[in-house]
């Protein structure tokens, strides 16, 4: 799933970088919101609260947005009541394609989703049509790493900690985990002084279709259009394209 998972990462390092893309602070405050909703409100007892605060201070959302949202949640503050929906459908090529959304109108988000695969070439599935193909993973990824780490100390570290697939061949370390084990590989990181790209559960799928760069490039514009949904918090597909032809797509963006 090289393609998905490389689309993710330089979505997830845009979110970083690109502080005032729209609905960047909007998603991850709703993400507080549900995970505190749906279990303990102090993120040292909620593992998906806790994550989810880590990626709003890695966009600089605000100490006072996060315990306002943390509030919210725990129906300490008036707001919105969020719920999480899964969508699920095919784009170019029969890649299959996996939404999480986390909306306050399950109308606008289901209307808006199926838009989104109309006008891209995709069709939305019904209930169960794709899930089968994922499991629901940790991942840590690591980017911009200082020329004297030692990669084999890192990558040691990591499976100590609960890694059981690591990839450091290329510019990035990628690590895959049980959900539970992530806390302790962003610990490891921690302890080198190393910020993960990412640091989240997410769905890896079990096979992946090798796609051409025509086919990439409509399930790429398809994604990045879901990306886009206000109501939309992760897209998951099961492709795998060559490095090379997926910078040439970024390239023409």
């Amino acid at each position: 799933m090289a393609g998905h998972s490389k689309w993710a990462n330089t979505k997830h390092r845009k979110e970083r970088q690109d502080k005032k893309r729209a609905g960047v602070f909007s998603k991850l405050v709703k993400e507080i919101t549900l995970q505190a909703r749906r279990g303990d409100p102090s993120p040292e007892n909620n593992a998906g609260l806790a994550q989810a605060i880590e990626r709003a201070k890695a966009a600089n959302v605000s100490k006072e947005n996060i315990d306002r949202a943390v509030k919210r949640g725990a129906g300490e503050l008036d707001g919105a009541l969020y719920e999480e929906i899964t969508y699920e459908g095919y784009a170019a090529a029969g890649v299959a394609v996996l939404v999480r959304a986390v909306t306050d109108n399950k109308n606008r988000a289901a209307a808006g989703v199926r838009h989104v695969f109309s006008k891209h070439g995709g069709n939305m599935a019904s209930a169960g049509s794709v899930s089968w193909l994922f499991d629901r993973r940790g991942v840590l990824t690591l980017d911009d790493l200082p020329a004297d780490l030692d990669r084999d100390d890192l990558q040691m570290a990591l499976i100590e900690a609960g890694a059981d697939d690591v990839d450091a061949s290329g510019d990035t370390v990628e690590a895959y985990c049980e959900v539970a084990a992530l806390p302790r590989l962003s610990a490891v990181a921690g302890e080198r002084g190393l910020t993960p790209v990412r640091a989240e559960p997410t769905m890896v799928p079990k096979t992946s279709v090798h796609v051409d760069e025509e086919a990439a490039g409509k399930i790429l514009r398809l994604l990045d259009a879901l990306d886009d949904n206000e109501d939309v918090q992760e897209v998951f597909a099961n492709f795998d394209v060559d490095d090379d032809v997926l910078e040439r797509i970024e390239a023409d963006a």
